[in-house]
């Protein structure tokens, strides 16, 4: 389980979502202020932060990723359902990126913050590097499934 490279890959992947927990993705700016939009939502960078737009569903999304993630790693035995579940994983990281960029187009369309500055940080590519890390997964994971698949016919 730990020794196949598609587990590093996973691991990867799981990094990268914990540490968006973490990081913010943009900074906005406005004339009077700087906020920082985070998964968590858009909050001010004054002490303390106060949170005043929510993005909820990027933190459940990036929560549910980084669970299959561990998840997928501990189904060693079942390679096809790890590779349903990759598949799966994907989507998902591509539906997270769907919706951050829908959450910066609403952001931007308010008409109350039309002035707004939006500076992405580099961390806001994790998710787009984050299924390239998965079809790898996939790829070694189908391997192995058929190199026990070959070495069950010649038994």
């Amino acid at each position: 389980m730990i020794q196949r490279i598609q587990t590093v890959y996973l691991l990867i992947v799981a990094g990268l979502f914990i540490a968006l927990m973490f990081l913010p993705l943009a900074m906005l700016q406005t004339d009077s202020a700087i906020y920082m939009f985070g998964v968590a939502g858009v909050s001010t960078t004054t002490q303390p932060p106060e949170l005043i737009y929510p993005t909820w569903a990027l933190m459940a999304i990036a929560a549910i990723i980084i669970l299959l993630s561990f998840a997928i790693i501990f189904m060693y035995k079942k390679r096809v359902m790890q590779i349903r579940i990759c598949v799966f994983n994907a989507l998902l990281t591509i539906g997270f990126c769907a919706l951050f960029g829908f959450y910066l187009w609403q952001i931007k369309s308010s008409p109350e913050l039309s002035l707004i500055r939006i500076s992405l940080r580099f961390w806001a590519s994790f998710p787009v590097i984050a299924p390239i890390f998965l079809y790898l997964a996939i790829r070694n994971i189908g391997a192995d499934e058929a190199l026990v698949r070959s070495l069950e016919r010649l038994r």
